[in-house]
């Protein structure tokens, strides 16, 4: 088992984003290993000016508020939040400390703890366990108690490992999606990622 350490995440979404794309992210739960390989991610505020997809930008114009505070601190932590009354997101913290900078986790490949995983989405077939942020949350049992959780911490329930990354010809690009009434040119930032032809990527 090799952790993805801190100098891997101090870098720009956008890099990581892509880069994250093979890696197994791994959740310990009861003492069973949960894992699947990252097939989808999107970047969040990797830009000079502010990023009006992201929760950092958008709100308090940039400042950190009680729920984004992770996301302005230093890279390699996990960043949780609650959308839509119903569905945690997982994301890293990415680029340098106190600035937000993010990557939302969209979609996996499910490896390890596939039954388990089965229970928590009340026995749904393997191509829908984990092909989207909210599924692979409710998977992998990840909600606030995880929000700020260190990713580099060798004792700690959740990080991410080290796996061949995707061939750079097999990455795509495109907008991201669900970002509502967020307007141009932030709306159509091709900053979404994803391995082609996988089919546990979410659209």
């Amino acid at each position: 088992m090799t952790l993805l350490l801190t100098p891997f995440y101090a870098r720009g979404a956008r890099q990581v984003a892509q880069d994250l794309l093979g890696k197994r992210l791994v959740r310990l739960l009861d003492g069973r290993r949960l894992s699947g390989r990252i097939v989808e991610a999107e970047a969040y505020c990797d830009a000079a000016e502010p990023d009006l997809a992201c929760h950092g930008d958008r709100a308090n114009r940039g400042r950190p508020t009680p729920r984004t505070a992770v996301m302005f601190g230093p890279p390699g932590f996990a960043y949780v939040y609650f959308t839509y009354g119903m569905h945690w997101m997982f994301n890293v913290i990415t680029g340098p400390d106190g600035q937000a900078n993010a990557v939302l986790i969209r979609a996996l490949e499910p490896e390890e703890g596939i039954e388990l995983m089965q229970a928590r989405r009340s026995k749904r077939p393997l191509s829908q366990l984990t092909n989207g942020p909210a599924r692979l949350a409710q998977a992998l049992a990840i909600d606030r108690a995880l929000n700020g959780a260190h990713l580099c911490d060798p004792h700690g329930v959740i990080w991410i490992e080290d796996a061949p990354p995707a061939p750079p010809d097999a990455i795509c690009s495109g907008p991201r999606i669900g970002l509502g009434k967020t307007p141009e040119p932030w709306r159509s930032m091709p900053w979404r990622y994803w391995i082609h032809g996988n089919k546990f990527v979410s659209r």
